[in-house]
């Protein structure tokens, strides 16, 4: 497995666009494509929130009861939640349109939302601006680094990723692009992520990929505790590898787990290196748990603390709040072996040792902390389980730009 240029056009057979189509923004794109030419398998996880938007009700359809997808059309600016009927039928309206101008059918196409819950889309803003994307379209790295661009909302940089790997003797790509700033607690931000991959698999198993990697991912990524009405994570297929299908476990089912994984945590280190107003990419990592599950409690516990939030922009090391965090998590462990530990490029401290303070240079910690990724790594010394979760800072600018979203 090789980590190359690009993102969601880096695999064969797919192409994207980017336009400015008006839907709320008056100085950037906010309209976005992602195309196979030849139809996709297609996998899907959706927000856990009970309050879903209408475009998770209609990809959750269509993702389950079509025979294939082929195009996706996403929107930033306005997130088509909390907009009833009306709302859902724009995503009908989209789709059309979409399989009007493509010539595939309607229930081929995914339609997915970012941006201001409670409005209503701009319908004819929108139909229109898929006239310009299918202009628009192309398969090279510009455009699909154009996609990525127009999907951002609060975000402060385009999130995109791709490897190469070998399936079955041949030679096949997965990337992805993704956004996300703020709302970001998945549990399957406005998050929404697209991944596309040239290799030949079974829905059954691209779905199982999915939904199993999405626990150890997206799903340990938190920047501020919401999770969005509108949370997508949407994988295609389109076979244009050439590898033998695959269709049970195995080698090459493993390696596509493997490249699929690798996508995924970048993409989700991304978001939670991005949150909004944050300077750091703050990672937990919590070994030697009793249980996995145990492992991914305490760490999404600490990742998604305020006060440990707050300790890290502050540059810190009051490591207390960590064990304050693990404590109210709900696992059940013994505090007096722990140890914690923060890294980063200017080093590494231990901060506490068998659930004490350590003797450590303040100095030397908040040298550390001051990096753009810091790591926590809080040893259990009770079993041999190991997660990780990504998170980010709590700063001034969160309560800022959160403070008048709307306007």
């Amino acid at each position: 497995m090789k980590k190359i240029e690009g993102g969601v056009t880096a695999a064969q057979g797919f192409e994207a666009a980017g336009v400015a189509a008006g839907i709320k923004y008056k100085d950037r794109n906010d309209m976005a494509l992602v195309y196979s030419t030849s139809p996709c398998k297609a996998a899907a996880t959706f927000t856990t929130n009970v309050v879903k938007a209408a475009p998770v009700l209609w990809d959750k359809a269509v993702v389950d009861n079509s025979d294939y997808l082929q195009a996706v059309i996403i929107n930033a600016g306005i997130a088509n939640a909390c907009t009833g009927k009306e709302g859902y039928d724009y995503c009908k309206q989209t789709a059309d349109a979409t399989a009007a101008a493509f010539g595939i059918p309607a229930d081929s196409v995914a339609v997915a939302s970012t941006g201001v819950i409670g409005m209503q889309l701009p319908i004819d803003r929108i139909v229109n601006g898929i006239g310009l994307l299918k202009d628009a379209k192309g398969d090279d790295l510009e455009h699909g680094h154009i996609a990525a661009r127009s999907i951002m909302t609060t975000d402060t940089k385009p999130k995109e990723i791709a490897y190469e790997f070998t399936v079955g003797g041949k030679k096949a790509v997965i990337g992805g692009m993704c956004k996300g700033s703020g709302m970001i607690h998945p549990n399957m931000c406005t998050m929404l992520c697209f991944i596309t991959t040239d290799v030949s698999i079974s829905k059954e198993l691209l779905t199982l990929a999915l939904k199993e990697d999405v626990v150890d991912t997206f799903n340990m990524i938190s920047v501020d505790g919401d999770t969005s009405t509108n949370d997508t994570v949407l994988l295609l297929a389109n076979g244009q590898a050439g590898n033998a299908k695959i269709d049970a476990p195995g080698a090459d089912y493993d390696a596509f787990c493997e490249a699929l994984h690798g996508v995924m945590v970048g993409l989700s280190k991304m978001i939670a290196g991005d949150g909004e107003g944050c300077t750091c990419l703050f990672e937990v990592t919590v070994k030697n748990a009793d249980t996995k599950e145990h492992a991914r409690t305490l760490a999404k516990s600490v990742i998604t603390s305020s006060l440990t939030k707050a300790m890290i922009f502050g540059h810190d090391a009051n490591s207390g709040r960590i064990m304050c965090a693990m404590g109210y998590s709900g696992v059940n462990f013994d505090p007096e072996r722990v140890d914690i530990y923060f890294e980063s490029s200017a080093g590494r401290v231990q901060v506490i040792k068998d659930g004490m303070y350590a003797v450590y240079s303040e100095e030397e910690a908040t040298k550390i902390l001051s990096q753009e990724y810091v790591t926590a790594v809080c040893d259990m010394k009770n079993g041999s389980e190991t997660a990780t979760a990504w998170g980010c800072d709590l700063t001034y600018d969160y309560v800022k730009i959160n403070g008048d979203y709307r306007s």
